[in-house]
């Protein structure tokens, strides 16, 4: 299927490594791997008691714009998939996600996979997510 559309933030990876936040392709918008950026490109990275919770609450955030900027939104995604640095700590990303999504009334499916270590240092969880309109 042909890219309809796509929608960057503009951060220092998309650009060094010529990517998209997102992208559309008719009823399909899938995003790629995204952690946790304060809107100015600098890392977002509180890592003490929580840090899980609140550095996955902020990638959600940002997909949500990346979906919504592409003509979804937040009750379209259907699959979203956590990459975290620290597996012991999936209270944390989990209660993230359900929080995020319990206001459309709806859970999409959920995968989280324990890694080595993500794009830069402090970074705890990466996620990706699709959707569909």
């Amino acid at each position: 299927m042909p890219i309809d559309r796509t929608h960057s933030t503009g951060n220092i990876w998309e650009e060094r490594y010529g990517y998209s936040r997102a992208v559309r392709a008719g009823d399909r918008i899938i995003t790629t791997g995204t952690v946790s950026m304060h809107e100015n490109g600098t890392a977002y990275t509180p890592t003490g008691p929580g840090g899980g919770r609140v550095q996955a609450t902020r990638c959600l955030e940002i997909i949500e714009r990346a979906v919504e900027a592409l003509g979804g939104k937040r009750s379209d995604i259907v699959r979203t998939r956590f990459f975290v640095t620290e597996i012991e700590r999936a209270d944390e990303f989990g209660t993230a996600h359900r929080a995020f999504f319990e206001p459309v009334g709806h859970a999409p499916c959920l995968t989280m996979v324990g890694v080595a270590s993500l794009i830069a240092p402090g970074f705890l969880v990466e996620i990706e997510a699709e959707a569909v309109l």
